[in-house]
């Protein structure tokens, strides 16, 4: 899970880099407003990167990191009575 959202976060802000990149490197040499455009949505990338990045799976357990093994049993009981 957490392999996949890093994956995808530097997906992203590759994505992000390289249309900064090419926007003000080719770009810009037929159009100028098109760079401006590319550049609008490299800067819609990052907040969204971030949310990606950040966003949990119902599986990850982010509030309870404890490692205490009576934990740990309290969870296994829980999940047992929520799945029927």
């Amino acid at each position: 899970m957490y392999a996949r959202r890093r994956r995808t976060y530097f997906i992203l802000m590759g994505a992000c880099l390289t249309l900064f990149v090419l926007a003000w490197s080719v770009v810009r040499l037929w159009s100028v407003a098109a760079a401006i455009a590319m550049c609008v949505v490299a800067a819609a990338i990052p907040p969204v990167a971030a949310i990606v990045a950040n966003r949990r799976g119902p599986e990850d357990r982010w509030w309870d990191e404890s490692g205490d093994p009576e934990s740990d049993r309290w969870w296994r009981e829980i999940d047992r009575h929520d799945r029927g």
